[in-house]
């Protein structure tokens, strides 16, 4: 019988080849051959960029004068702050960008700044800068306007401000635009401008370097004084949270600013965070990629998306941990309901996918529906992404016929071009490589569905539509041992560009029965065996693979070996990804 999977979707297994130097850069960095392959597999096969790779330090990150346009920006932000000029930080309202507003809002305020904020609606006013934002700041009597993780894109609006007399410093780090497309603003930091070392920046990590820079101008020296620099400690907690949010690649001073960050969390001093963690119970945990990613960012983010960001802005500025609490504890009740929404759009896209005629041909997914919810359509279009694997665009139309979109991508498909590809039907659109937000006429949705699907007819490739687990490495059992598995966590912080490792184990025994866990049946757990080696393994929604293994007694399996502690005892457990058998 031919090799098959417990899924109707059969990933297929693509494992990376063998290094030869495993066993050399293993024995010189002092860990497991396995552990040296995975370095490989990352592009590591230096022994000093390895150790450096195992044990990331806050004194990794590059200077922020390397950023170009940190010294204009900082020396008119220290300006505004002497005059007592009114500052306003315009920031997007996802987490990337309502951290990065935290962290200058924090970096001002503890020199007196006259600093405000102000965040776009996500339904009524979209992504970016608009008009008629800059135009109330302007009557409020800003001085100084500074966006966060936007502003690269929006010349017009920008434009309108500059020559209003207001001076702008754009932080951002989304796609260029063409260079005549390029804002004519006071100073721009984008770490794509310029040659600084790390392209890759989240918009949280700009404004960390911007805030770092503006700490040594207001200072007068490279070593700032002591409240700044327990400020640029504390700060990395929410560099951390964006950096792992907006899914950059988790490499370079990435990697080491959230591996800084996530130690610190337990102990931040900001009361938001405190707050935040308190509602989830992680009060005195130890906080890792996955808790950001799927714990805390869609609390964050779920006040922008069913209503309005700027209380989760006040989440992470407020110094009152009362109204922390608060707030803290209101964002839980609207993830609950964002979940509620996710479940009903997820199942009727799902739907109307399946009752298409375009089956194994599709290459894009175009869906809208006035029925939908405009904040939650980005992660329903993700999940899309991952159940049919092609690019993905969903809109919502709105009261006044306009529509607003989320795009997802998959890799080797650049949204953001494609968007551009289809701008003749767009009203505005913007992104990155794998996602995208665009808003558009009602009447102009069927022509764009039909550019749009054309230009990925054009561009996706029968590979990219295959799904594929990328697997790190053969081993065994008995290699996935508590030291082993020990070195494997210390590659984390796990995310885009540092996936958590997976490995294929082969030939693995079914020792007893498989089981159904959890309240709802939906994890399978196993007790495997190979040679004399025994492991616990369990899979989280995959709780029909139970009647799937009836009557199998030998798998293959394809799992990530996590460390698990239950009654004070750590083991290595495995974390079942996909299984096979004959």
């Amino acid at each position: 019988m031919a090799s098959r999977a417990w899924r109707p979707k059969i990933l297929k297994w693509e494992t990376a080849q063998q290094w030869a130097g495993t066993e050399d850069l293993a024995r010189r960095i002092g860990t497991a051959p396995l552990v040296a392959q995975v370095l490989a597999n990352r592009g590591i096969t230096d022994a000093t960029a390895g150790k450096a790779f195992l044990n990331p330090k806050l004194s990794d990150l590059h200077d922020p004068e390397q950023l170009q346009g940190t010294r204009p920006a900082a020396d008119r932000i220290a300006q505004a702050v002497e005059k007592q000029e009114r500052i306003v930080i315009y920031g997007d309202y996802d987490v990337d960008g309502i951290t990065a507003i935290a962290i200058l809002h924090a970096c001002l305020k503890l020199v007196q700044a006259d600093v405000h904020f102000y965040v776009p609606h996500r339904l009524e006013e979209g992504y970016g800068v608009n008009a008629e934002a800059i135009e109330k700041i302007i009557a409020q009597g800003a001085k100084l306007l500074i966006t966060v993780d936007c502003g690269i894109s929006a010349a017009e609006p920008l434009t309108l401000a500059t020559r209003a007399g207001l001076d702008v410093i754009v932080t951002d780090h989304h796609s260029l635009p063409d260079p005549d497309k390029i804002p004519d603003v006071t100073a721009i930091v984008h770490p794509a401008i310029g040659d600084y070392p790390n392209r890759h920046l989240a918009g949280a990590g700009v404004a960390y370097k911007l805030a770092w820079e503006v700490a040594r101008t207001i200072c007068g020296n490279k070593r700032v004084d002591e409240p700044m620099r327990d400020f640029l400690l504390n700060a990395t907690c929410l560099g951390a949270l964006g950096t792992i949010a907006d899914v950059v690649p988790l490499l370079g001073e990435n990697r080491s600013l959230t591996a800084y960050g996530l130690r610190g969390l337990p102990a931040s001093s900001n009361p938001g965070l405190q707050a935040l963690l308190e509602s989830v119970n992680l009060s005195d945990s130890k906080i890792d990629a996955y808790h950001v990613g799927f714990v805390l960012a869609p609390r964050i983010n779920a006040c922008g998306r069913m209503g309005h960001a700027r209380l989760a802005v006040e989440l992470l500025t407020n110094t009152d941990p009362v109204r922390c609490k608060e707030i803290a504890q209101y964002l839980a009740k609207q993830n609950t309901e964002r979940r509620r929404i996710d479940r009903e759009i997820t199942q009727q896209a799902i739907e109307m996918v399946e009752s298409s005629e375009s089956g194994s041909e599709r290459r894009a997914i175009v869906l809208w529906s006035q029925d939908w919810h405009g904040g939650v359509i980005g992660i329903v279009a993700s999940r899309l992404v991952e159940r049919f694997s092609c690019p993905v665009v969903l809109m919502a139309i709105n009261g006044d016929r306009t529509g607003q979109g989320s795009a997802r991508s998959v890799p080797g498909f650049h949204m953001r071009d494609a968007l551009a590809a289809c701008g003749e039907h767009l009203i505005s659109f913007g992104g990155h490589a794998m996602a995208g937000g665009l808003r558009i006429d009602r009447d102009n949705i069927e022509s764009f569905a039909k550019t749009f699907t054309r230009y990925a007819g054009n561009h996706v490739t029968d590979k990219q539509l295959t799904p594929t687990l990328k697997i790190d490495a053969e081993t065994t059992l008995a290699e996935l041992n508590f030291k082993v598995a020990e070195h494997i966590m210390r590659l984390g912080p796990f995310g885009q560009g540092n996936p958590r490792p997976i490995f294929a184990v082969r030939n693995c025994r079914i020792l007893t029965p498989p089981k159904r866990m959890g309240r709802s049946g939906g994890t399978v757990g196993l007790l495997l065996g190979q040679g004399e080696a025994r492991m616990r393994a369990v899979g989280f929604g995959m709780g029909e693979l139970v009647d799937h293994l009836v009557g199998i007694d030998t798998i293959d399996l394809a799992a990530q070996p996590v460390l698990n502690t239950f009654n004070g005892r750590t083991s290595v457990e495995l974390q079942i990804k996909d299984v096979r058998w004959e």
